[in-house]
């Protein structure tokens, strides 16, 4: 029987999918590995420990940790005993966790380290007292979460499986809180059938199955690597998570993984780190690099190249884009990516590299995939995210706004009917906030966000993403944010990209702290050639006209970015307001 609430897989993983290394993690330098017997059945033990302590069906207990075995542990324990599983990410602000803590009304918390534990507890005391804390690290004076372990014996394992019987799969199963770009963040309201009916659906899109391995390093908490890990224990396909983001590189060489899923950020930076290198070669070798690289730029999966290119490639991929494999582990089918558009010279390279990258594209408001790219034969378009899955309904409405409809679309937003109502009309369209449209090979192509777009002062209408996609294809641009609501013009906040240019200075004799580097009129003169180079394609509407450089990398430490990375508008308004002034006052 296929598993239909996701308490379900483990235990289906257990039955007809078994595996001696299920979930893995780097333990003091040492990989330390559960089978698919040790996962099912330490997540029963979870369950019963936490019925015997006192918690209940419909509870709400959160989750504050990085990967690790235990996170999923936790999550398929108190699903399988009715608790409504909270994630949160360990890296929001305080005011944050105060406000989901208190909107949920959490009555538990599993945390994983000691400043996460020291963090919480203020907190906790001041929402509510009575909230149960457990650690997965050993902390003086924390409850560790072994306890639920020790406890689980003192509960009738029939009483758990009467509690399993009557949960139904159109159960709310979690509550996942969006990252708060725009205010408080909202509890999407995800059932068991929600995320089980995305996950069925996205499967065939994943060109990975049994006895596979995967590396995973974006938050679970995250409702896109949540639900990709859900696709991997239905599939058999054992789960390593990296130690961190500095070792995913490491990580990736010691388990050679078949698969692992990524935001573009990360690839763009895997880039940037190749051409940085790339540009400090001499002669042959840097002339072998962009040679092969050129072909890349050219590459096209719906057009057979000459067999001239085509030998070129044969040999670009023999002498050059085989070490970019190797970096990856060596045996890596595809790289599924999500949570912002990918450059699509990315996308051309690694594919002529060998390395498939599949886009794709949802919300935590349905499951979240809406849409994903099939491989090479079917139907892969650069600068598309694929066509939808199988099983929903997607349409582009008058104004161009993705509209999508179906089993994997929310239950709404938890405590707030009247935000509910907004996004999700009469008729079970979910209005995405997404501009796109339909290519002819049935691809969704995104354009903008809606609520992104603005107006010159001139009347005319710009698509920030568009622009600021493509001026990120400079290797000296990390991060850019394009600006000009009812103003004469657009024009741009850039964070540079530091480390290319440290390589730059120290090629043309320049300063290298860059406070002073980027008041020097030698990088000035580099962006305004950068700028220049990419505003063509644009109309002259929509060109950038003027921009500031700010002294700082923008990141979610700082605040400028999203736990997903993605741009905080306002904020970042904000903070360089008086660079802003300097643009369109002089």
């Amino acid at each position: 029987m296929n598993p239909t609430r996701l308490f379900d897989l483990s235990e289906h993983q257990f039955l007809h999918r078994p595996l001696e290394v299920s979930l893995a993690s780097k333990v003091n330098g040492q990989w330390i590995s559960y089978s698919s017997k040790e996962f099912f059945e330490t997540s029963q033990k979870v369950a019963l420990g936490l019925l015997a302590v006192g918690f209940k069906p419909g509870d709400r207990i959160a989750n504050i940790s990085n990967n690790r075995p235990e996170w999923n542990f936790a999550d398929q324990g108190m699903l399988s005993m009715g608790a409504i599983h909270v994630p949160i990410y360990p890296t929001i602000s305080d005011d944050d966790y105060k406000f989901i803590l208190k909107d949920a009304g959490v009555s538990g918390v599993f945390v994983s380290s000691q400043e996460l534990f020291n963090r919480l507890l203020p907190i906790k005391n001041e929402i509510n007292p009575e909230i149960k804390i457990y650690t997965f690290d050993q902390i003086e004076g924390a409850q560790h979460w072994s306890y639920l372990l020790e406890r689980s014996n003192e509960r009738d394992l029939n009483q758990l499986l009467e509690i399993k019987k009557g949960i139904s799969p159109n159960d709310l199963a979690t509550l996942i809180y969006t990252s708060g770009t725009t205010g408080n963040p909202k509890g999407v309201m995800l059932s068991h059938d929600n995320i089980m009916h995305d996950m069925l659906s996205s499967i065939e899109r994943v060109p990975v199955g049994y006895q596979s391995k995967a590396l995973s390093f974006l938050p679970l908490c995250h409702s896109f690597e949540r639900m990709i890990s859900y696709i991997y224990m239905y599939q058999g396909i054992s789960i390593y998570y990296a130690e961190s983001m500095d070792t995913i590189g490491d990580n990736l060489k010691e388990i050679k993984p078949q698969v692992f899923s990524c935001v573009p950020r990360l690839l763009e930076k895997v880039y940037g780190k190749i051409m940085d290198k790339a540009l400090a070669l001499k002669g042959v070798k840097k002339g072998l690099f962009f040679w092969a690289l050129n072909l890349g730029l050219k590459f096209d999966y719906n057009v057979t190249g000459s067999s001239w290119y085509n030998a070129q490639l044969t040999l670009a991929n023999k002498l050059i884009f085989s070490k970019w494999r190797e970096a990856l582990g060596g045996e890596v089918k595809c790289i599924v990516s999500g949570a912002a558009a990918l450059q699509p010279r990315l996308a051309k390279v690694f594919w002529a590299a060998q390395i498939p990258v599949l886009e794709g594209y949802g919300l935590s408001e349905t499951s979240p995939v809406i849409a994903v790219n099939d491989l090479p034969g079917k139907r892969v378009e650069v600068g598309a995210v694929g066509p939808p899955i199988s099983n929903i309904e997607v349409k582009i409405a008058a104004d161009g706004e993705i509209l999508t409809r179906g089993r994997h679309v929310m239950l709404g937003y938890y405590n707030r009917p009247d935000l509910t109502a907004e996004v999700i009309d009469s008729e079970g369209w979910l209005h995405t906030g997404d501009i796109g449209e339909f290519t002819a090979l049935g691809n969704i192509k995104i354009t903008d966000r809606k609520k992104e777009m603005f107006k010159t002062s001139g009347g005319k209408y710009i698509a920030p993403q568009v622009l600021e996609n493509k001026f990120k294809e400079s290797p000296f641009i990390e991060q850019i944010m394009v600006i000009g609501e009812n103003e004469k013009f657009p024009a741009a906040l850039i964070s540079p990209n530091f480390e290319a240019l440290k390589v730059y200075a120290q090629n043309h004799g320049l300063a290298e702290n860059p406070q002073e580097l980027i008041q020097q009129k030698a990088i000035q003169d580099l962006f305004k050639t950068q700028i220049e180079k990419f505003n063509q394609g644009f109309g002259d509407w929509e060109r950038i006209k003027k921009w500031e450089l700010c002294e700082q990398s923008w990141s979610l430490e700082t605040g400028e970015l999203t736990p997903t990375l993605k741009l905080k508008r306002k904020f970042i308004a904000n903070k360089f307001q008086g660079l802003i002034d300097k643009i369109y006052r002089g």
